[in-house]
C-alpha cells in the first residue's frame, strides 16, 4: 500500500509519474474497437487489463489508474452493454485495487468527457452529473486515493466533473486535466491557462492537459498554465510527432500519401524514444511535477520518462547498450568479429558506416 497520499506527495515535492494511454495500447493489441474505444477488455479478457498495469508498474509507474475510461453509461449504452456498467466498473476497480496495494501503488479511479455535455443546452448537465456520480460513487467504495477527471474539451462539463466528485467523492483529491486540440483555448472559448486557474479555485487538487497534443506542441501551453496556478500542473501528451502546423495527432497526415493517419495509421507518425526522452527532461526542468503519457503510451517510452526523471524501474535494467552489440557496438572491435565492418556497411551504405 502506498505509504502517503497524492497530495502529501506533491505538497512534500515528490514527482507523480502515471501511465495511462491503455485505450490506444489495448486497441493496437487487438483488443478494443477503434472509434468507439469502449473497455470491454474488462470483461472479455480481464487478464490482459492486468498484465498491462503491472507491465507499467515495471516500467516505472507511481499510479493505477482503474480502467474505465469510456466505461459509462452513455458508452456502453452504444454497443447494447449498458446492463454490463456497474459489472465493468466494479471488475477495474478491484482489479487496479489489487495491483496497486500489492506493489505499493496509488490508486486512482477515473472518470471521463461524456460525449452528451451540450453548454447550450442544460437539460445534458443533469445527465452528465449522473454518469459521473455513479462511477465515482462505485471507485469510493473501493477506497481510492484520488479520482482523475480527464480529456474534457469544454471548462463547464470539466467543472461538472469537479463538483460531482466533491459532492460524491467523500473527499478524495480530484485530478482534472483538459485536452487542447488546435486552438489555445477550450471548445466553450476559454483560454486554457484561464481554464486551469478556475479549476484550482474551485478545489481541484491537480489541474492541466491530456490527451490531443503531442510533447512538441503541449509543453509550451503547459508552461503558459503554470504561470497562473499555484499548485502542481499535469501534463500527459499523445506519444506522437505532432508540430506547430499539426498540433493535434487527430490532424496528422501521412508524409507520403498526405492522407489521414488518425485513428488507424499513426504509426506513421509515433515518437521516437529520444523525442520522449528530450520532452521530459525540458518538463522536469520546467517545474511538471505530475507527469504521464497517454494515447500511444507503451512501456518502452514510459521508461524514458521515469528515467529522465531519476528513476530506475525495474525494467531499466534492460535499458539498451548498443555497445553490446556484434555490428553496432563497442563488442564488434573484438578478432572473433572481424566481419563486423562488413556486415554494417551492407545494413546501412558504405557511405554511412
Amino acid at each position: 500500500m502506498a505509504t502517503k497520499g497524492l497530495v502529501e506527495r506533491l505538497k512534500n515535492g515528490e514527482d507523480i509519474l502515471i501511465a495511462e494511454g491503455y485505450m490506444w495500447e489495448l486497441e493496437r493489441r487487438g483488443y478494443l474497437t477503434a472509434g468507439g474505444f469502449i473497455p470491454e477488455i474488462v470483461l472479455d479478457n480481464p487478464e490482459v487489463v492486468r498484465a498491462l498495469h503491472m507491465e507499467f508498474i515495471h516500467a516505472g509507474t507511481d499510479v493505477i489508474e482503474a480502467f474505465t475510461y469510456y466505461g459509462h453509461r452513455e458508452k456502453l449504452r452504444t454497443i447494447g452493454r449498458e446492463d454490463d456498467l456497474e459489472k465493468l466498473n466494479r471488475v477495474a476497480l478491484q482489479m487496479a485495487k489489487e495491483v496497486a496495494r500489492e506493489n505499493g501503488k496509488l490508486l486512482a479511479g477515473g472518470i471521463c468527457n461524456s460525449g452528451i455535455y451540450d453548454p447550450q443546452d442544460e437539460s445534458t448537465f443533469a445527465a452528465v452529473t449522473a454518469m459521473f456520480k455513479e462511477q465515482i460513487e462505485w471507485a469510493v467504495e473501493y477506497e481510492v486515493d484520488y479520482i482523475i477527471a480527464e480529456t474534457f474539451n469544454d471548462l463547464g462539463e470539466a467543472m461538472l466533473a469537479l463538483k460531482a466528485i466533491q459532492q460524491y467523492g467523500k473527499g478524495v483529491p480530484a485530478v482534472i486535466t483538459m485536452t487542447a486540440y488546435i486552438p489555445d483555448m477550450t471548445t466553450d472559448d476559454v483560454p486554457f491557462p484561464e481554464a486551469c486557474r478556475r479549476l484550482e479555485e474551485a478545489g481541484a487538487a491537480v489541474v492541466g492537459v491530456n490527451c490531443g497534443r503531442g510533447p512538441r506542441t503541449m509543453l509550451p501551453l503547459v508552461k503558459e498554465i503554470k504561470k497562473v496556478c499555484k499548485g502542481p500542473v499535469a501534463m500527459l501528451p499523445v506519444t506522437f510527432r505532432c508540430r506547430d502546423n499539426c498540433r493535434t495527432f487527430q490532424s496528422l497526415r501521412d508524409p507520403e500519401t498526405g492522407k489521414p493517419l488518425y485513428p488507424t495509421d499513426l504509426e506513421a507518425a509515433r515518437c521516437s524514444r529520444s523525442d520522449i526522452r528530450s520532452w521530459a527532461e525540458e518538463a522536469k526542468a520546467a517545474g511538471i511535477n505530475y507527469i504521464g503519457l497517454c494515447c500511444g503510451n507503451a512501456s518502452f517510452y514510459f521508461r524514458e520518462l521515469a528515467e529522465a526523471y531519476g528513476r530506475k524501474p525495474p525494467t531499466s535494467k534492460y535499458t539498451p547498450n548498443v555497445g553490446l552489440s556484434h555490428v553496432f557496438g563497442k563488442t564488434s572491435e573484438a578478432d572473433k568479429y572481424k566481419r563486423s565492418t562488413k556486415i554494417k556497411e551492407f545494413m546501412i551504405g558504405k557511405d554511412n558506416a
